[in-house]
């Protein structure tokens, strides 16, 4: 029995739901979940559905055929359908810091995540004994002002070698290339902390502290070539007062990081996020 997740977005319209359904029971599907979203502003209709095909002598590329030819291009639609049962391909890029890796590895190895991880990549040697406790390969790929066109092609080439569906930035401490963006669109995740842009820099905890912030956060967004302005896949914050020292600040901060990223890292590996007009709509 094969599971599938189907995602669609169209212009609002009359009939969408009950036509999809309606496909679904044609191919022989039991509908487990489905949920939808109209952005009244926009007119446009979002909807994620769940199904369990009960028809093996049906094969998935048929169904695809089928619906875009008697559904996806009547309500001109955009819109992508997978197996459930295949894991995507999440390849890890990092430079120093290890305690998103750490986080990432940890919850991969106890089965929480629906990915492969293929391969590590990194600017920096430092995190390779991490790479091979885990058992997962790890390149070296320098990345430097002066040989970015040598990085990205090193990048490009594992990346297309491993046949890796998207990209996590695991606090890798380098500005991603407008190539790299280009071939995978929405699938480049990155983590931050969410004082930019009151407080650039190197130490923006320092700078937080200095200004006795009340709220400390972390934003985890797909990367665009707008630097941190890219869709927004989830946040998170802590409170923090006068008694809190800048390294309680740190450590807040890096929880924040550890727990907002791998809450992304699931909800786009479930295929639960859509993203449309440079902002998502996310089905928890």
């Amino acid at each position: 029995m094969q599971k599938i997740t189907l995602l669609i977005h169209c212009e609002d319209q009359k009939g969408i739901i009950a036509t999809v359904t309606n496909f679904i029971l044609k191919v022989e599907g039991n509908i487990t979940y489905l949920d939808q979203h109209v952005d009244v502003e926009q007119n446009v209709f979002f909807m994620r559905l769940e199904s369990e095909l009960t028809n093996p002598s049906i094969s998935l590329e048929d169904i695809k055929a089928d619906f875009q030819q008697t559904i996806a291009t009547d309500f001109n639609m955009s819109w992508d359908l997978y197996n459930k049962e295949i894991k995507p391909k999440m390849a890890l890029f990092v430079s120093k810091y290890n305690h998103c890796l750490y986080d990432i590895l940890g919850r991969y190895s106890a089965g929480e995540l629906n990915v492969e991880i293929p391969l590590i990549i990194s600017n920096h040697q430092d995190l390779k004994p991490i790479a091979d406790q885990f058992h997962i390969p790890f390149y070296h790929v320098p990345f430097t002002k002066d040989n970015k066109a040598g990085g990205e092609k090193q990048q490009i080439e594992l990346l297309k070698k491993y046949e890796v569906n998207f990209i996590v930035l695991a606090r890798y401490m380098q500005i991603i290339t407008p190539n790299l963006i280009a071939l995978y669109e929405n699938k480049i995740i990155n983590i931050h902390h969410s004082f930019l842009p009151a407080f650039p820099g190197a130490k923006p905890y320092h700078s937080a502290f200095k200004r006795g912030v009340k709220i400390i956060g972390a934003t985890s967004h797909y990367v665009t070539e707008e630097l941190d302005e890219g869709p927004i896949i989830e946040q998170d914050i802590s409170r923090v007062s006068h008694i809190n020292s800048v390294d309680d600040f740190i450590m807040k901060g890096k929880d924040l990081e550890r727990t907002v990223l791998a809450r992304a890292i699931k909800l786009h590996s479930e295929r639960k996020v859509m993203v449309y007009s440079n902002k998502t709509v996310v089905f928890y």
